[in-house]
């Protein structure tokens, strides 16, 4: 039983690809490598470089490789970024999903694993998301990434389509010193980039209504989020129902503060955070409850906020 991981070159889905190994399950990648890593793709495993735009080649690949479901994580992934350009983020993770299901409906593929976000519930007026918060995305990323789950649903409904969509918090660490974040817009890339080039990090905002004046986040590791997309995709193959969509958040916030005493001893830099201005419209707290996850999909924390900052440290430095 093959798997295709789309964009399981990047960093969230070489991880993926590891997990399914991990318990002995085959994988194939498909990656246009825009963002993802060549060499993050194991060498016992296909990797495929194309797009997911291309209906044909992700038909031929499911059919030549006998995949019997997908984890699609490929598209645009940079929420601030798609404010400027809206209409690459909604080709890239709109139409880019509906031609990936339909080059599924083409090879016979009825399983899908979906990589959603905490970006389609905007900025929500609770102190837990839960699956029932309303959605309310406030960025083009966070609103193509809702109608990815509705385009799952539509499909679902129309042909029996068996699917699931993963929410993720903050994904942070690393499962191996091979594999790391290199996004320009993450907190720990930014932190830790700053350090090894001698410069201080920042922290935007220290007057909000929380612990230590500092924004408060839902923070996972990677390793975790892995475990929880091969559990779906292992509960869909066996005929489980599951959930339409899952939070993947930890039930407990971290703040930027703790996050930066976290980096000064995990690296053994000492730094006095910079205070900016608080941007705008960044919530003072997102934290999400994982229960259902739980309940469903093998969803825990096994890794502390020092694992995670160590790990990522170790994959940065090596």
């Amino acid at each position: 039983m093959n798997w295709l991981v789309t964009g399981g070159a990047g960093y969230i889905g070489s991880h993926i690809v590891q997990a399914f190994q991990g318990v002995g399950l085959g994988v194939v990648v498909l990656d246009d490598l825009s963002s993802g890593h060549a060499e993050f793709v194991p060498d016992d495993v296909p990797l495929v470089r194309g797009s997911i735009l291309d209906t044909d080649l992700v038909a031929a690949t499911l059919a030549e490789h006998r995949v019997t479901g997908v984890v699609h994580l490929a598209g645009f992934k940079y929420a601030g970024v798609s404010v400027d350009r809206p209409l690459h983020t909604y080709e890239q993770n709109v139409t880019g999903t509906g031609r990936l299901l339909a080059g599924m409906a083409a090879a016979g593929v009825d399983k899908i694993v979906f990589s959603s976000s905490a970006a389609v519930y905007g900025t929500p007026d609770t102190d837990l998301v839960t699956e029932q918060t309303a959605t309310a995305p406030e960025s083009p990323y966070g609103e193509s990434k809702l109608i990815g789950e509705w385009l799952l649903r539509d499909q679902g409904r129309a042909t029996g389509l068996r699917h699931t969509s993963l929410r993720y918090f903050n994904v942070v660490g690393s499962g191996s010193p091979a594999l790391f974040d290199s996004s320009p817009h993450n907190l720990f890339p930014l932190v830790l980039d700053a350090l090894v080039a001698g410069r201080t990090p920042r922290i935007n905002g220290d007057d909000y209504p929380t612990p230590d004046g500092t924004c408060v986040r839902d923070y996972v590791h990677v390793a975790d989020l892995a475990i929880s997309h091969v559990s779906a995709a292992q509960a869909l193959a066996a005929g489980r129902d599951l959930e339409p969509v899952y939070n993947l958040g930890s039930g407990d916030g971290v703040s930027v503060r703790q996050i930066m005493t976290a980096m000064a001893d995990a690296t053994g830099i000492p730094f006095t955070p910079e205070v900016a201005p608080r941007r705008p419209g960044d919530p003072a707290r997102i934290v999400a409850s994982g229960a259902l996850a739980a309940r469903d999909l093998d969803w825990k924390m096994r890794h502390t906020l020092a694992d995670m900052v160590q790990s990522a440290w170790e994959a940065r430095a090596r």
